[in-house]
């Protein structure tokens, strides 16, 4: 029978998720053309700097007054809709936007299963925060997926 992993072994694991989604999100900024694609994959990578700057700072020991305010970004699972793309060198912008938002519905999959099994508690709360976080990453880039798949024409 295996052991339920500790606080202290979730929370190691969230670190070290929210550095592979820095390192991806850089990845893809230094891919782009497009300056906008660069500055929201540069957002991204800020953001999720600061998960991992929260979740040390609980780890070490930082009081953590209440849970965070969430507003709950809707999901409209545009990603689960369409074939995970590959990274390349060669892949379009559409792809880019489409990986990171695979990327922040599996982030969000797994804080939000994590909270589910943690008695209402900080620590739930801090997951819960973390996931809504990352559905609202998610929305994002799936906004701007739609934005660069689906162009407006003059026609509307």
């Amino acid at each position: 029978m295996l052991n339920a992993p500790t606080v202290r072994q979730v929370l190691e694991t969230a670190i070290q998720k929210e550095i592979e989604s820095q390192q991806l999100y850089a990845d893809l900024a230094s891919r782009v053309s497009e300056e906008a694609a660069k500055e929201a994959f540069r957002d991204l990578v800020n953001q999720e700097k600061a998960h991992q700057r929260f979740i040390e700072r609980y780890l070490q020991g930082g009081r953590i007054e209440g849970a965070l305010a969430c507003n709950q970004p809707l999901d409209y699972k545009i990603a689960e809709h369409f074939q995970q793309p590959e990274p390349s060198p060669q892949m379009s912008l559409k792809d880019a936007f489409l990986l990171a938002a695979n990327r922040e519905k599996l982030s969000y999959n797994f804080y939000h299963s994590l909270a589910a099994v943690h008695p209402v508690s900080e620590v739930r709360r801090l997951l819960e925060e973390l996931a809504g976080q990352e559905l609202g990453h998610k929305a994002r880039v799936e906004f701007l997926f739609t934005q660069v798949a689906f162009p407006q024409t003059d026609g509307g």
